[in-house]
């Protein structure tokens, strides 16, 4: 591994060290291999471990390193393509949608959550819980926040387990009219995290969408993705297969 020193550079020291282990990463490592500790990092580099730790996490969040429970930090593989376009007219649970229902409960909506439906703060609505697996990883979280006025013909009376099918079987009965979607960078909440298989706090992606029947909001999803490893897809088109880092490399 190059030892470079951040000193003579003009840049800020991380984004230098980045850059250094960056270089390192595509000559000296493999997928999945162990990177030294901190402490012997920092030292090789002649750098605090303040700024090592800048570092470690711009690599994470470019999706070039893995930090992983009692494992240790180790070089990342390709991010998997997920596409996160809505099929055309399909709700959410429609057949090959990609996801998983694991929980469906009532709950007071959060407060952006009910200025986006429409109601008023508080209120109660039906949440769904959805996760996303890509192989035997999961790679995404979903909550699906559905307010009673979407549902009227819900049953009064449902078991646990019929209380998530239900829920989408109804909302599929109104005419969607849209969809759209917004992504921002985020934090992964405790319960995200663990269902992530990340940290608390890792950089994850959140993509929070509004689907529309006729001029009313009728649900709003937020989906939470893994940053490190996923790269999220619009369109039909496919992925274009260009990294961040081989993208940062040619300019």
């Amino acid at each position: 591994m190059t030892t470079t020193r951040p000193e003579t550079a003009q840049e800020p020291k991380y984004w230098h060290l980045r850059t250094v282990l960056d270089d390192a990463l595509e000559r000296e490592f493999e997928v999945g291999e162990i990177l030294p500790n901190e402490r012997e990092l920092a030292a090789r580099f002649g750098v605090a471990r303040a700024t090592l730790r800048q570092a470690l996490e711009q690599l994470e969040l470019e999706g070039r390193l893995q930090r992983r429970r009692g494992v240790g930090t180790t070089v990342a593989p390709p991010r998997t393509a997920v596409s996160v376009a809505p099929s055309p007219g399909t709700w959410p649970g429609a057949d090959h949608d990609g996801w998983r229902t694991v929980g469906c409960a009532e709950a007071a909506a959060p407060a952006q959550v009910a200025e986006a439906l429409g109601i008023a703060a508080g209120e109660s609505v039906h949440t769904v819980r959805r996760v996303r697996t890509v192989g035997d990883r999961t790679v995404g979280t979903e909550i699906l926040y559905v307010p009673a006025a979407s549902v009227p013909g819900l049953p009064r009376a449902l078991s646990p387990a019929e209380h998530a099918p239900a829920v989408l079987r109804e909302l599929r009965l109104l005419e969607l009219s849209g969809a759209e979607s917004a992504v921002e960078l985020g934090s992964a909440r405790a319960e995200d995290a663990k269902q992530l298989d990340r940290l608390p706090g890792a950089p994850v992606l959140v993509v929070t969408t509004r689907y529309r029947a006729g001029a009313a909001t009728a649900a709003v999803a937020v989906s939470t993705y893994r940053a490190d490893t996923c790269r999220l897809t619009f369109g039909d088109g496919g992925a274009v297969d260009i990294t961040h880092h081989e993208a940062a490399r040619a300019s």
